[in-house]
């Protein structure tokens, strides 16, 4: 009798346990496509909706930052071996657009940071850092990407390949989509 009701209540356990991982699985799917809107240092507003059909890099970071410059060199090369295959590379922003914020940079000074670099990506701005946490970037530099349907495939890169081959690291997750 005793093995019996162990029995049953492992049998409860495990139909519990594939309960909560199907339902898991099912809400992790159902979220649907990454829904954002970010301006341009160029003025341009750039929305999930209007990159739909397009597989997208989103490389979040900071002018401030020290890795940031070994980032925006894995951005380039990522954006010179991929722009041929349909792979849109943007650089975004996390500063502030408040003067009085200690982590403040102008559409100016960030032009000149990307110049001063040659950075030929267009640049966003998420200065709240909604959209990276959104996204899971809650770290920087980090790297998502967003699949034709605008879907995140996989996790958030975080930190950066020390040699900035940015694109070696996306690599196995790009030719996956493309």
């Amino acid at each position: 009798m005793l093995r019996l009701k162990r029995k049953i209540r492992a049998g409860l356990a495990l139909t519990l346990l594939l309960g909560l991982t199907a339902s898991g699985l099912a809400q992790k799917g159902a979220s649907g496509p990454a829904e954002f809107s970010l301006r341009s240092i160029d003025g341009q507003t750039i929305s999930s909706d209007s990159l739909r059909g397009e597989v997208v890099v989103l490389a979040f970071g900071a002018s401030w930052l020290p890795l940031s410059r070994t980032q925006l060199q894995g951005v380039k090369k990522l954006a010179d071996e991929y722009s041929n295959r349909g792979v849109v590379v943007y650089w975004v922003s996390t500063e502030s657009e408040n003067p009085k914020s200690k982590n403040y940079a102008s559409d100016d000074q960030l032009r000149g940071f990307v110049k001063k670099f040659g950075l030929a990506v267009t640049v966003l701005r998420d200065p709240d850092g909604a959209v990276s946490k959104k996204l899971g970037a809650d770290e920087l530099p980090s790297v998502v990407i967003l699949d034709k349907q605008g879907n995140l495939v996989g996790e958030p890169v975080k930190g950066i390949d020390p040699d900035g081959n940015l694109a070696g690291q996306l690599a196995k997750q790009l030719d996956k989509i493309l």
